[in-house]
């Protein structure tokens, strides 16, 4: 392999030091550029044409990597090859995979991730844990959801953990963050969408929904903080308050579960019309 590099700024290949400085969020604001790691997550970034800015292999999986490799040179992306150890400064992993990319951010303004006529929609309210909302992402991106909103005080898309917790569905569909929820509700409302938010003591029911065929219309899932859900002024927005019916023993679902089945259940019944 052919590696792409200058004489080291600082220690370790071009580019590393520029590139390590993204494990902190105020460079990633400022530069609005990520760290991507893993394969499944950077061939799907490298899926998207212009996204990856530099893709970094350590040496001894570099086999392994081959065909991120070649992909990212067609695409005339600069590629170097790091020792472990270099490698292993990008990640916040125990055990890395052994490839890193630096991507440009990829979250949209509300206006663009509503483009359209959207059927369905998740508003993440909140969502302070990059697991839950990696994972709330991936969910949309599997059951075929047009969009994600992180509202404002919910965690960065570009936190490492969230992008790696999405294993790649971040660069599948259009994501907008650090909106205001009342402005997200209001332009889901502007779009046809009705509002509804998951609330496990809520009046509502999905069964019931379902049954009524009311999951069939455009629709906005509205989903709250992991430790304290919605607060009463964040639910009012909704146009309900809907409770995944629980038939065992356990006592609630955590959020990434509920969205999951949310999202199923919505989606099935919207593709049933």
């Amino acid at each position: 392999m052919t590696s792409r590099t200058q004489p080291p700024e600082g220690a370790g290949p071009e580019g590393l030091r520029s590139a390590r400085r993204l494990l902190r969020r105020r460079a990633r604001d400022t530069e609005g550029r990520w760290l991507v790691e893993g394969r499944q997550a950077v061939g799907e970034a490298l899926a998207r044409p212009g996204v990856v800015q530099r893709l970094f292999v350590a040496a001894p999986t570099l086999a392994r990597h081959l065909d991120l490799v070649e992909r990212a040179r067609q695409d005339d992306v600069p590629v170097v090859e790091v020792g472990d150890a270099e490698l292993r400064t990008l990640t916040e992993t125990v055990t890395p995979q052994g490839v890193v990319a630096v991507t440009r951010a990829v979250d949209v303004p509300l206006a663009d991730a509503l483009t359209g006529s959207p059927s369905l929609v998740v508003l993440c309210a909140q969502v302070r844990d990059p697991g839950n909302a990696g994972t709330v992402v991936r969910c949309a991106d599997a059951f075929g959801a047009d969009a994600v909103v992180l509202t404002d005080s919910s965690v960065e898309l570009g936190n490492p953990k969230v992008v790696r917790a999405s294993v790649g569905s971040v660069f599948h569909l259009p994501i907008s963050t650090g909106v205001a929820l009342a402005d997200a509700v209001d332009a889901c409302r502007a779009r046809g969408l009705q509002v509804l938010a998951a609330d496990g003591g809520a009046p509502d029911r999905l069964d019931e929904l379902q049954r009524d065929g009311l999951l069939a219309r455009p629709t906005a899932w509205l989903m709250g903080n992991e430790a304290w859900g919605l607060p009463p002024e964040d639910a009012a927005l909704a146009d309900r308050r809907v409770g995944v019916p629980l038939w065992g023993a356990a006592e609630s679902l955590n959020l990434a579960t509920a969205a999951a089945v949310c999202l199923y259940t919505t989606a099935a019944a919207q593709r049933s019309v």
